[in-house]
C-alpha cells in the first residue's frame, strides 16, 4: 500500500478529479494548501507589484494498492501538466509506504480497507 500525495494547481483539480474517475481511482481526500517552489508569480495590489511568500495550491492524498500506483501516477501527471511539457508551478508528487488502514466503520484493516 502506498500513499500518493500530490500537490496541484487550484485550476487543475476538476481536471485530475474526472481523469481520477475515469481511471476508476474514486477515494481522494483534496485539501486546500499554501506554499512556494520554484514558482514565482508578481501580482498588483494597491498598484504596486508584489510577489506574495505563499501560492494557493490543492493538495490531493490517495491510499491505493501496489496495482493501482502507475495508473494514479500517470492519472495525475497527465491531467495537471499545464501543457505536453509542462510549466514551472504544475506541482510535485510524493509517495509514501502506507503500513496500515484501518476502516473504522467495519474494523477492516490492510489493502481491504482501502
Amino acid at each position: 500500500m502506498k500513499l500518493i500525495t500530490a500537490i496541484i494547481r487550484e485550476n487543475k483539480l476538476d481536471h485530475v478529479r474526472e481523469a481520477l474517475i475515469d481511471a476508476e481511482i474514486t477515494r481522494i481526500t483534496v485539501s486546500r494548501v499554501s506554499g512556494h517552489g520554484q514558482q514565482i508569480r508578481e501580482e498588483i495590489y494597491r498598484g504596486k507589484k508584489v510577489i506574495p511568500d505563499l501560492i494557493p495550491k490543492i493538495k490531493l492524498e490517495i491510499a491505493v494498492n501496489e496495482a493501482f500506483v502507475k495508473i494514479t501516477l500517470d492519472t495525475i501527471i497527465r491531467a495537471a501538466r499545464s501543457n505536453s511539457t509542462g510549466e514551472v508551478g504544475d506541482g510535485k508528487i510524493f509517495i509514501s509506504p502506507l503500513d496500515e488502514c484501518i476502516r473504522i466503520r467495519t474494523g477492516e484493516t490492510g489493502s481491504s480497507a482501502i
